[in-house]
């Protein structure tokens, strides 16, 4: 209500409509499966395979061993390749826990506050790794602390996160908190500013929880609790207030410790995934993340991977993520069909049921370098093929066809497990399986771009599929903020202001052939209007291909005339 002075003149009121609401997490592909470390169950976006690596690293080191994930590889393919946001949701098995450290105070020697990680599950307990070896603790710490500074007679200090395994004569430092303090009344609150909140996934209501009061701005670390003195003098206003000058942190390092975390036998060979172990995890492992990413209004991305499931020993998991993907309507879900070894027969036996536009499928597995072990590996056509997705819209757009010599080269394979004749690619394409070609002087190039789907239309086509995303992705945003405007020509045609242009933006990009958009009278008349209804047609002609060419080599007779 507006306020009023009681004798004529204006009255200036302020009113603060900046107040953030939650809004979706939006990347350009979603990833989830198991990683070395990071945060279980909860969604976090990484915008360069350096951050990714920051977070829930490359390789588990034991001893002589040394392993990683198809995770960690499938993230080195799509950021390698142009991708800029990725959507990581780590998969684990048991119960995990993070690691904590005490930082030591002047006074007394005591506690003066606890750092958590963010990442659980920093090592792993005994268990093999599918070829007789021992795993044991991990080697490669997640990070460490530094008190770099430290001022008794200011109260403040300054808390540095470094990589946990660089030297100090030769520092990575991740993150700098500088003139931070122990009072809770102050802007410079250690907890304030580094944040103090917990987030877990709670599996009976299916939601992100979420305890603490400061909102995190590292990384990597979060205030677990602070222990500042006892209150001993008043300030002016009567307000009990302490002095911090002797319980200020001692300068010095730390590491953190105490992390817990479970991985199964046979954990780090992929050619060893089976029913009940993928990579170290049993394939119920998976429901928490899956369950998260039902929900488009919490997180949008465009493509999602997950390398390790397979239909055919996976199938009901393959079978509700491709489910999900359907609803949500936003997003193109690549998935393996086929563990190791498996022939072409194999594979066109497991396309099955499998009937989708929302979903698409490689073939066969390739042989490339571990960007974190440099170890030649058996890798699933999802690990590499995020990268193909992402060179893709960086050169062109979603609508072109993640696929051939332009834009579908497979420049981080060294082979592929079987070399397909051209009956194995008829084969594989008649069931919409996308081959994976060896070209001479060319290398493995994607050679198909084939959704799921059976019936033969528009939509059994990746790029025609990404573009029918990309459309509605965008008039679905220009729709939101007409619900609840007035239904009259002003309203509509606010909307067709808005969307021609995009869709002519597509069109010169080679999105579309033509459209035409109808939101008027002649589809909104005085019955739709009276339901409280408003509706719109979007007509399209999406570009098409040219997957299958035919060139005529015509010999003519001496002196001949050529065809005008």
């Amino acid at each position: 209500m507006a306020n009023f002075s009681i004798s004529p003149g204006v009255t200036l009121n302020e009113i603060d409509n900046t107040f953030l609401t939650g809004q979706p997490v939006q990347a350009g592909a979603a990833i989830m499966g198991p990683t070395v470390r990071g945060r279980v169950g909860i969604p976090t976006l990484c915008t360069t395979y350096s951050d990714y690596v920051n977070i829930f690293g490359d390789t588990f080191e034991s001893a002589s061993l040394v392993n990683s994930f198809l995770t960690t590889t499938a993230a080195y393919s799509y950021f390698n390749n142009g991708g800029t946001s990725l959507l990581v949701t780590r998969v684990v098995s048991g119960s995990y826990t993070s690691a904590t450290s005490s930082i030591v105070a002047n006074e007394f020697t005591s506690e003066s506050f606890s750092l958590e990680t963010l990442g659980e599950g920093i090592v792993m307990n005994t268990g093999t790794d599918g070829t007789g070896g021992t795993l044991t603790t991990g080697t490669r710490d997640n990070v460490r602390w530094e008190i770099a500074t430290s001022n008794t007679s200011s109260g403040t200090f300054t808390l540095l996160v470094r990589q946990g395994d660089d030297r100090s004569n030769k520092k990575t430092i991740l993150e700098s908190y500088n003139n931070v303090n122990l009072d809770p009344f102050s802007t410079r609150y250690v907890a304030r500013v580094i944040g103090d909140q917990n987030l877990s996934y709670n599996s009976s209501t299916q939601q992100i929880e979420v305890s603490g009061e400061y909102p995190n701005s590292s990384r990597y670390i979060r205030v677990k609790t602070v222990n500042y003195p006892t209150p001993n003098y008043l300030d002016a206003n009567g307000t009990a207030k302490s002095e911090f000058t002797g319980s200020i942190p001692v300068i010095g390092t730390g590491s953190f410790n105490g992390a817990e975390g479970d991985i199964k036998a046979g954990a780090l060979m992929n050619e060893n995934i089976s029913a009940t172990n993928t990579q170290g995890l049993h394939p119920d492992n998976y429901d928490n993340a899956i369950n998260l990413l039902k929900n488009k209004d919490d997180y949008q991305f465009n493509v999602l991977f997950t390398p390790g499931l397979t239909s055919d020993l996976h199938s009901s998991k393959i079978s509700t993520i491709l489910t999900n993907t359907q609803e949500r309507g936003d997003n193109l879900f690549v998935l393996d069909l086929v563990t190791y070894g498996e022939t072409v027969t194999s594979v066109i036996s497991q396309v099955g049921g499998r009937d989708s536009s929302y979903g698409a499928s490689y073939y066969p597995w390739v042989r490339m370098i571990d960007p974190s072990t440099g170890r030649h590996i058996w890798a699933p056509a999802s690990t590499v093929i995020p990268g193909v997705y992402a060179n893709n819209d960086r050169i062109s757009a979603p609508w072109f066809a993640p696929a051939g010599i332009n834009r579908g080269g497979l420049n981080e394979v060294m082979r592929t497990q079987y070399k397909l004749t051209q009956a194995n690619k008829d084969n594989l394409y008649e069931a919409n399986v996308n081959p994976l070609a060896t070209l001479p002087r060319t290398g493995v190039v994607v050679f198909g771009q084939k959704t799921l789907q059976k019936e033969a239309s528009a939509l059994d086509r990746v790029n025609v599929r990404r573009l029918l995303i990309e459309l509605k992705n965008f008039i679905r945003q220009i729709a939101d903020t007409v619900v609840f405007e007035q239904n009259t020509a002003t309203t509509r045609n606010s909307f067709l202001a808005r969307v021609t242009p995009f869709l002519e933006t597509v069109q010169q990009k080679q999105g579309l052939y033509a459209f035409k958009v109808i939101m008027d009278s002649t589809n909104n008349g005085p019955d739709v209007i009276d339901r409280n209804q408003l509706i719109g047609q979007v007509y399209i002609q999406p570009t098409r291909t040219a997957e299958f060419i035919s060139i005529d080599f015509i010999l003519l007779p001496t002196g001949a005339e050529f065809p005008a």
